[in-house]
């Protein structure tokens, strides 16, 4: 969308989007003063709207509902339900009138809901339905606000980042191989402004990554063992982030035995940092990041990895396979063992799709947190709380670590209990993390894809990518 401010929003003809909290009585932009409606007709709950078109002054009135005190998802859903479900009310522009009290985070949420609105799931679909040019079409903004402008871009890279996010785990698993990633991951630096290296497989031998290697094994695709860094002058901080990319979850020899079609979603984790790196870059954080994306497919052939095999790791560790099913946690061992030892980061978080426990426990409206730094969960929480990304923690207690005990090698990589599967796994990660004392595991498996409004079919949420970006403008 091409975006403007507009300070006379009074000669607007076309659509005009006028949003509003729910009260008894409704306060008007000042430009709208004249623009009465009953109560009764519209009073500004949540998820409600109002069509008033007025041919004397060539004007289309769009009331927007958000029901009391609107939380930023809130305000955002409601501006996505728009662009994706009424966008040919968009074919002449829009004008989006904020009221001067609305925060300038309402602006941002609007504006970004507005462009996510603009994602439709049909790649491949050949239609003749016409579609909006969407790069096209005008957004004036009416607003008191002195950067108003600014806001509104930072909302437009940010929706941008987001919208890569939902393509990169939407895409099937055809399309969106190892080597996709590590693809994008350099084209995205070209243009974003940060560095991109990738091992393949001969090189990750060479590095003795050889639990990242263990799970590639069974596929005829390359690896890509992806780092990432983005270099600002005089950064605040060092931040790694580690992001698990399988692109395809056979479950291995382990074969799954339900919900395989989903398994094209595994690498949410790593379309989270990856879009993050975008977002961050695109916005010039003062932050140095460096982020770690191991990418596979985890499938079955006659080389594939077996349950019983004892495999290295980077660490130096042993791993009994328990379950070959339990690979995420392998090649994210991997990548923080790398970045930890040759990165150096203050802080190191990653993002991973990586247990149905944290289904069990939270279902699909939170993501479950693990960390050693208080100061880095309450971050995090705070950081997701206030952009609907919610993380709550759950315990890194020792009482655990017998459950990744073996008796053959140094840890095994699943306890095979009906218990406690989100903090083993954790507890297993932590092993690799060289007693780092700023640590954070995000296990993402509800929240990164799921059903909602916008689709027929389960989804990408785009869930991460933000929480990271809006953790590291804080820092």
């Amino acid at each position: 969308m091409k975006i403007s401010i507009d300070r006379l929003p009074q000669n607007h003809k076309g659509l005009i989007l006028l949003p509003f909290e729910e009260s008894e009585s409704l306060r008007y932009p000042t430009d709208f003063q004249k623009l009465k409606i009953s109560s009764v007709l519209f009073s500004g709950k949540k998820d409600t709207q109002f069509l008033l078109e007025d041919s004397a002054s060539e004007r289309t009135y769009l009331l927007i509902g958000l029901g009391k005190n609107p939380d930023y998802k809130t305000i955002q859903t409601a501006f996505r339900r728009l662009t994706a479900k009424q966008s040919r009310l968009f074919e002449k522009g829009a004008l989006l009138a904020i009221q001067e009290e609305m925060k300038d985070s309402f602006l941002e949420a609007a504006v970004s809901g507005l462009y996510l609105g603009t994602y439709r799931l049909g790649h491949f679909k050949k239609t003749e339905e016409p579609k909006l040019d969407w790069e096209n079409v005008s957004l004036r903004i009416s607003s008191s606000f002195e950067d108003a402008e600014k806001i509104a871009e930072r909302a437009s890279k940010i929706a941008n980042a987001q919208l890569q996010v939902f393509n990169l785990v939407d895409l099937p698993s055809n399309t969106v191989t190892p080597e996709y990633l590590s693809d994008w991951a350099r084209n995205a630096g070209k243009t974003f402004g940060f560095e991109v290296k990738v091992l393949g497989r001969a090189e990750a031998k060479e590095q003795h990554l050889d639990a990242f290697l263990a799970v590639s094994q069974g596929s005829h695709r390359e690896p890509q063992f992806i780092i990432a860094q983005y270099n600002p002058e005089n950064p605040k901080k060092h931040i790694g982030l580690v992001g698990k990319g399988v692109t395809f979850d056979t479950g291995g020899l382990n074969i799954k035995t339900a919900g395989m079609v989903h398994m094209k979603c595994d690498m949410g984790g790593a379309a989270a940092v990856l879009g993050a790196m975008q977002a961050i870059a695109d916005l010039k954080l003062p932050v140095k990041v460096t982020a770690i994306v191991p990418c596979v497919e985890n499938s079955v052939d006659n080389q594939a990895f077996l349950p019983s095999d004892v495999i290295g790791s980077y660490a130096g560790k042993t791993i009994e396979i328990i379950d070959t099913d339990a690979e995420g946690r392998l090649i994210l061992a991997d990548g923080l063992s790398y970045l930890i030892k040759n990165h150096q980061p203050d802080s190191v978080i990653d993002l991973a799709t990586l247990t149905g426990s944290t289904v069990g426990t939270f279902g699909y409206e939170c993501a479950a947190l693990f960390t050693n730094d208080i100061d880095l969960s309450q971050n995090l929480q705070k950081s997701g709380e206030s952009i609907g990304e919610r993380v709550w923690p759950l315990p890194l207690w020792d009482v655990y670590q017998p459950e990744i005990e073996s008796e053959i090698a140094d840890l095994k990589n699943y306890h095979g209990k009906p218990f406690a599967g989100a903090i083993v796994a954790a507890k297993f990660l932590e092993a690799f993390t060289e007693n780092h004392g700023s640590w954070a595991h995000i296990d993402i498996a509800g929240t990164a894809f799921g059903d909602s409004e916008f689709a027929k079919t389960k989804h990408a949420t785009g869930f991460g990518m933000h929480l990271l970006l809006n953790l590291l403008e804080k820092i």
